[in-house]
Order: C-alpha cells, then structure tokens, then sequence
C-alpha cells in the first residue's frame, strides 16, 4: 500500500526486492502516478515491470481492489511516513479503516510509522493503522516508545539509511534518547580478586517509621542486591526492630523519635547525625518516613546540610513541596525519584499536567534544579541537567504496586555507592534499566497481576545476569 510522498517510494522499493527473490507483491497506488516525484517516481518505474500495479484514486476504485486482496497475509503499509500532523479525514481515512477491519489473516509491517501515526508524540491523533511490526531509520521516533501510540507500532526495528551520527549530535533539538542494555554492561564487569567490602561504598538509608517499615527494607536490600559492601538502615527507634527483623545482611541505627513513630529534630543534636553521615558514600532518604511536619523538617536540614551525594525520594520529596527552591544542587550530586503526584506537588503543577507533558516537565525541572531526575511511570525518564533525557524501555504495568519504588530508590543508592567517576546519569539510568527489567522477568514467571514489589528485588541477580549475557 503506497502512497504518493517518499514513504510511498519505500514502499514500491520493498515491492521490487520482494519480486526480486521471487515472491509475487502486488503494490496498490495511493495516487495517480503522474504525481510521484523524484525518487518516488524512479521507483515506480523500476517496479511497474515486475508485478501488478493499482491505481486507486477514490473510493469506487478502492472497492473493486479491495474484493481481490482477500487472501493477503502480508501487508507492508507505506502510505504516509513521519509528516503527519493532523488527523486523517476522507478517502485515506477509509482506506486505514478497512485496512484494520478486512484483512484477518495478514501480518501488517509498516515504513517508518503506520499511517495515522505522528512521529512527533505518544499520543493518538486519530484512526491510524495498527502494525504487528514497524522498520524506521537512523533512530526511533517518539511514537514508537511512547504509549498508546507505541501499542500501533507494533515490535519495531531501526535500519541505517546512511545519516552521519555527527549529525544527530550535533543537533541541540534531539536530546531523547533511549537506554539499551549494551549501554550498561559496566554493570556486571568482573570484580578483582582481592576486593573487600569496602571497595564497593557503604550506603544510609533514613528511611521507614512506625507503620511503614517495610519501606526501609526493601530500599536497604535493593542496595545491597545492586552490591553495595555495606548498608545500614537509620529509622524511628521504635520502627529499628521491625525492620532489623526484615532483613540480616544490613545494619541499624536507632534515632530519637516524635510522639508518632516517626524520626525526630532530635536525631540532629549533638552531632548524632553527623556521626551517622560521616564515611558513608551514599544517603537515601525518603521512604516510609511520613509527613509529620517535624519529620519533614529534619528530611529538608539533612538534604541542604550534608554534601554526599543523595537518592530523595516519597516523603524525601513531600517535605520540600512549597519549598522547592532550597533543593537546588549547588553542584553536589542530587537524585530525585518521584512519581506523577509528588513530582506534581515539586512542580506545583496538578497532575495532570505533568502527565500531559512529561518529557518536557522533567527537562524543565532537572535543568532548573541542577538535579537528576527520575520521573517514575509507563517509560520512566532519566532527565540530566544537561538538557538531555532518557527513555527507559523495560517495565509492566504489574509494577504499578506498593514498595516498587522503594526497591528503585535502594538500587540507584547501591550502583551509585560503587560507581566512581562515572558519570551520574549513567549510573542511574542503569539502576532504572535493571529495575524494569527486573520486573518484567518476575512479570513471565507469575504474571502482572500478582506481582508485588519483593518480586522484583528477588529478580534482580536475573536482571544482572541478563545484561552480562546480553540475552
């Protein structure tokens, strides 16, 4: 199917090479040919030779083609490309319906972007045609990554047409990118031989309160898992024996604590806090440690105070709601880790508006900041103060469950505690990567629905494994 632009060109190339290894294509014209252009016209000429050619201008000669494609099991969609901006209307229109409704038993394989689709976001902008299979060029298009548009594309591919990398980069206006995990085999290089525990950064998690212990856990074992030497767990003295018994392998320290069960002002006094920072590589703060205002005060002196480098996530992020501008980095490493709704109250945005436009919102808030940020949800976002975005491509909607995101927090601290000089958004896309990926292998052995948060941290060693196979 083809249409008249440089799409419609591809298409009638695919045409002549499948003719060529002695298949039989049939390619239906979108367009009176006397309409083609330069390459496209070329093409059509070197084709028109080699198999049957219709013409469909209007809609009466579409339904006597129609009728004689029954059969097709394989249809190759290059009607339009990536310069669609507004919604298909008219003769194309009915065309993509039928497309959808009256081939059963035909594998669709689009050019570039199925037909409808614009390349320039995840959004639906109309009827488009829905592709088992898409095969863009030099690099993918947002529509490809982001949903629902992506759920169209269908299993993609990016083929080589001859772009010179340098022209990407260095265009200012591409800076979405997407990790892969060729990108990370870093993380599973071997270790030396005589390393010891203190090669690999001790972590602090100030984390959990009484009711919400679990929190604590699962961050100081996802940090361990992502081999860190040492973790110790600091919490509200009453929380510290739950949440010891939750785990063996990592420490506790017991702090004062508010009428509530949550950590105290108190924890500062008399250089208690400064103790507790001192030789540690990493802080992450935030989950489970409640909203108490007292709280929220300690968490915002503890973050401007202390100059290691931070994980700050849940109530890490609440308590600088209002107060955002006291986050800013000042040039010392700053991870933030929110989802929509916190990262909303930062932003003093609902919402949905950050929803609307998460790329962007992210971009916006890293750069302001000077933080790196993590925009959790369906294709969680990297953003560095660079300018620069990262699109993650692993996780399931399995994973929209309680304590994930503690687990995430507890692998950014653990690959950070142990990364050198490395550069910070590497290591903590990384930790985004393993983390989705880690789900999606708990999501195959027991499905989406079942999955709980210490699913994913028991499949992380899968998920380490799986990049150092490069399976």
């Amino acid at each position: 199917m083809c249409g008249r632009g440089n799409n419609g060109g591809d298409g009638l190339v695919v045409a002549r090479l499948l003719s060529e290894r002695g298949l039989k294509p049939r390619v239906v014209l979108l367009a009176d040919p006397s309409a083609l252009k330069g390459d496209a016209s070329a093409n059509l000429k070197r084709f028109s030779s080699l198999g049957p050619l219709d013409v469909v201008t209007h809609e009466s000669e579409w339904g006597r083609v129609k009728g004689a494609l029954a059969d097709t099991t394989l249809l190759i969609d290059a009607i339009l490309g990536t310069g669609l901006s507004k919604p298909l209307e008219g003769f194309l229109l009915g065309i993509v319906r039928d497309l959808n409704s009256s081939f059963p038993r035909a594998q669709v394989v689009a050019v570039d972007l199925p037909t409808g689709i614009s390349a320039d976001t995840g959004e639906l902008i109309g009827e488009s045609v829905r592709a088992d299979a898409s095969v863009t060029f030099t690099a993918p298009k947002r529509a490809h990554v982001f949903p629902p548009a992506c759920e169209r594309a269908g299993e993609w591919v990016v083929k080589p047409i001859g772009t010179p990398p340098e022209a990407l980069e260095e265009d200012s206006s591409l800076f979405l990118n997407l990790t892969g995990p060729e990108e990370l085999r870093w993380i599973s290089a071997p270790r030396p031989l005589d390393a010891h525990k203190g090669d690999f950064g001790h972590v602090l998690v100030l984390a959990g309160s009484v009711g919400k212990t679990g929190a604590a856990a699962m961050a100081a074992k996802a940090a361990l898992r992502a081999g860190a030497g040492l973790v110790t767990v600091a919490s509200a003295k009453s929380a510290v024996p739950v949440i010891a018994s939750l785990g063996m392998e990592f420490m506790t320290e017991p702090l004062p604590e508010t009428d509530a069960g949550t950590v105290s002002l108190r924890a500062l006094d008399y250089g208690n806090m400064d103790k507790l920072v001192e030789g540690k590589s990493v802080l992450a703060i935030g989950p489970g440690l409640s909203t108490v205002p007292e709280t929220a005060e300690l968490a915002r002196t503890v973050v401007n105070k202390y100059s290691l480098p931070m994980v700050i996530d849940a109530d890490g992020l609440n308590a600088f709601a209002g107060c955002v501008k006291s986050l800013r980095s000042k040039d010392r490493v700053r991870v933030l880790t929110p989802h929509p709704g916190e990262m909303a109250r930062l932003a003093e945005q609902s919402t949905a508006e950050i929803q609307s436009r998460r790329v962007e919102a992210a971009r916006e808030f890293s750069q302001k900041y000077g933080v790196t940020l993590v925009l959790k949800g369906s294709r969680t976002l990297t953003a560095s103060p660079d300018g620069q975005v990262w699109v993650n491509p692993t996780g399931n909607p399995g994973m929209a469950t309680g304590g994930t995101g503690d687990v995430l927090t507890g692998l950014v601290a653990g690959l950070l505690a142990q990364s050198g000089a490395r550069p910070v958004t590497d290591v903590v896309r990384a930790a985004v990567y393993l983390h989705g990926l880690a789900g999606d292998l708990a999501a195959r052995e027991i499905g989406e629905t079942s999955l709980i948060a210490g699913d994913v941290l028991e499949a992380l060693p899968r998920a380490f494994r799986t990049i150092a196979s490069g399976k």
